[in-house]
């Protein structure tokens, strides 16, 4: 019998596992002792498969970092095209998003950050995923009346430079013990507010 459509291939069912199991790891030990044996193992397949799927460790962190936004990029695309939200609300709902990502994802995020520079495939994963919200927020900034345009002023340059400051702000957050997740939310919502709220130059 054939499989159904959408349904998950076995192949789909093993990656996620590998993806499974170096979270996990994560949550226990630093990137750097995280190793392919301990994540094949973590999912029940051969060592030699893993290569099937990941060429290192390194791409399975790349990945891991692109699951674990997907679902944030997609809210705050759907959001960003909501025209009954005041725009200032549509940015605490994306920082709220991206506070639960960091509170139930905090150790792909941290390692994500901490190896952007070292290795390129997790800094190009980690990048595309930052201006990916950030052309999101573009629009919302937009909405909010900021100038379309290319200088500093524009709203494509202030929003890819909330969005690093966003990442920072959460990376820094998570740093410390019990994170304030709400009030670190409440504080970046709080920055995107009053920039789409000053007058333009």
């Amino acid at each position: 019998m054939s499989r159904r459509s959408g349904a998950p291939s076995k192949g789909d069912r093993r990656e996620q596992a590998l993806l499974d199991a170096a979270e996990e790891l994560l949550a226990a030990v630093p990137f750097e002792e995280v190793t392919v044996d301990a994540i094949a193992k973590g999912a029940g397949i051969s060592r030699a498969a893993v290569y099937f799927y990941f060429g290192s460790k390194q791409d399975v962190l790349a990945a891991l970092v692109a699951r674990t936004m997907t679902a944030v990029r997609q809210g705050a695309d759907l959001a960003a095209d909501d025209a009954a939200t005041p725009p200032a609300e549509l940015a605490e709902r994306a920082a709220r998003a991206v506070a639960r990502v960091w509170q139930e994802h905090g150790t792909v995020m941290r390692a994500a950050v901490d190896h952007a520079f070292a290795h390129p495939d997790i800094g190009a994963a980690w990048t595309a995923v930052v201006e990916e919200f950030a052309a999101v927020m573009t629009r919302v900034l937009l909405r909010a009346g900021l100038p379309d345009s290319t200088g500093p002023q524009g709203a494509a340059a202030l929003a890819a430079a909330l969005c690093w400051m966003t990442e920072r702000t959460f990376y820094r957050a998570a740093c410390v013990p019990d994170p304030d997740w709400d009030g670190t939310a409440a504080t970046v919502a709080e920055v995107w507010r009053r920039v789409m709220a000053a007058p333009a130059a």
